[in-house]
């Protein structure tokens, strides 16, 4: 029961490296860049929250018995 750990810890390395690396990027003076890590990145993490969000939906799905 409840969200896997392993989940969290994903979300949160990620969100850790694009911080890095933005930083990094940014004072180096390649902003362009900067924004595209930090645009990939969240567009990753918005695709691992709506694969649990999928999932979550199919187990209610089979909870209730909607097939």
């Amino acid at each position: 029961m409840g969200i896997d750990v392993d989940i969290i810890f994903k979300i949160a390395g990620v969100g850790l490296v694009v911080a890095f690396l933005h930083t990094i990027l940014d004072q180096v003076g390649k902003k362009e860049y900067a924004q595209w890590v930090t645009l990939f990145g969240f567009i990753y993490i918005l695709f691992v929250v709506a694969t649990i969000v999928g999932d979550l939906f199919e187990k209610i799905k089979s909870v209730f018995l909607f097939q």
